[in-house]
């Protein structure tokens, strides 16, 4: 893997975290090296800036790092971006940065702001809202992407929220966005967060979450095969409420569901997704009021829960590390459940039948049980 980034601001060791040493991928990609080129061409010395600069969705620190001297505030909802940010920083030996985790956290009166194009619309849509208040006609906005992230309801965002906007020619298929702040424009109001119904369950999310605006078929054929949560199964007194976990929470309709069924149970919801978390959170009191719950931003369950503190933990894991099929995020889950879970405990598991999760749950727990099946379809159990 490379490590060494070199770009017109200086060369920067760079990793991803976590760190997976036979791991192909980059911690930077060819939409931050076309970003800090023209950064550098465009960006005035600090002593000139008309007010803070702001980085938005930076992966692993690539363009913190890189901009360094100007002290960006750094915005990204992933906690696995920020803990890769505070290592390259300091893998460069370089000042530690504020990180928010929301663009409503920057400050007022942005001198420069550049901002990595999400995967999701919904996500940036949501973003370009709550970055227009911070700008003013002065503002260096620059967008950056790869070219199949930047579509023209990317373009269409940009013009209509914040204000004039072109993009430039491709080089390395990356893409850059150049947007012109217009005071007199009145953007559409903010649609995000949304609300919506799935059987009983209120669900609120944010943008960027994962099934924005419906339950995907996975989850829901997984909410159909949900078990009810009994103390008694799980302690012998029928004295201590269940513990439960919501692993990789996103908008949090497990959970709220698995609540539904059973008032004393105790729920965590965990995700490696700042955003996530507070999408579970308003969908949680949407449906549960004050009860309450535990909610998690976090990259791994062990820095969540206690070790052999938990009864039923139900995950549908993601297949991809950022942009990347893999199964390595999926592993990590199914080993932290493994460690989380009580003797007796259970680890409730939905995914594509390709996917072939039963052999690690069977490396991992030594045993796997298939709880229903479809054609694309499975949910599958493994008791500690």
């Amino acid at each position: 893997m490379d490590r060494t980034a070199v770009v017109p601001q200086g060369t920067f060791e760079l990793d991803r975290h976590p760190e997976r040493p036979r791991s192909t991928l980059r911690a930077w990609d060819a939409a931050d090296a076309y970003a800090l080129r023209r950064l550098a061409e465009r960006l005035p010395a600090e002593h000139s800036l008309t007010g803070p600069v702001a980085v938005i969705n930076d992966g692993f620190g690539a363009l913190a790092c890189a901009l360094r001297p100007h002290e960006p505030v750094v915005v990204t909802d992933s906690v696995s971006g920020r803990i890769g940010i505070a290592a390259n920083l300091d893998r460069n030996d370089l000042a530690p940065l504020a990180v928010e985790t929301e663009v409503s956290g920057l400050p007022d009166g942005l001198g420069a702001v550049v901002i990595k194009i999400p995967k999701s619309l919904g996500g940036l849509e949501e973003q370009l809202h709550q970055l227009r208040p911070k700008l003013s006609p002065d503002t260096v906005i620059l967008g950056a992407g790869m070219v199949k992230q930047i579509h023209t309801s990317t373009l269409t965002l940009f013009e209509t929220i914040i204000g004039p906007t072109t993009t430039s020619l491709a080089e390395q298929k990356a893409r850059l966005i150049h947007c012109t702040f217009d005071p007199s424009l009145s953007p559409p109001a903010n649609p995000w967060p949304v609300t919506w119904r799935h059987g009983g369950v209120e669900v609120v999310n944010r943008g960027g979450v994962f099934s924005a605006t419906s339950i995907d078929i996975g989850t829901r054929f997984l909410l159909e095969h949900l078990p009810t949560p009994d103390p008694a199964e799980h302690h012998g007194s029928g004295q201590q409420p269940a513990v439960v976990v919501d692993l990789g929470c996103g908008n949090g309709v497990v959970g709220a569901t698995l609540a539904m069924a059973d008032d004393r149970a105790q729920l965590h919801f965990i995700d490696a997704s700042a955003r996530a978390v507070d999408a579970a959170r308003l969908t949680w009191r949407a449906n549960h009021g004050d009860r309450p719950a535990a909610f998690h931003d976090a990259d791994r369950m062990a820095n969540a829960v206690e070790p052999a503190s938990v009864d039923l933990v139900v995950v549908n894991p993601p297949f991809h590390d950022e942009r990347a099929i893999g199964d390595a995020t999926a592993w990590d889950m199914f080993v932290d459940s493994h460690t989380a879970l009580r003797k007796g405990g259970e680890l409730l598991v939905v995914g594509n039948q390709h996917l072939g999760h039963h052999t690690r749950l069977q490396k991992i727990f030594g045993n796997c049980r298939t709880v229903a099946s479809n054609r694309k379809f499975v949910v599958l159990s493994a008791v500690r």
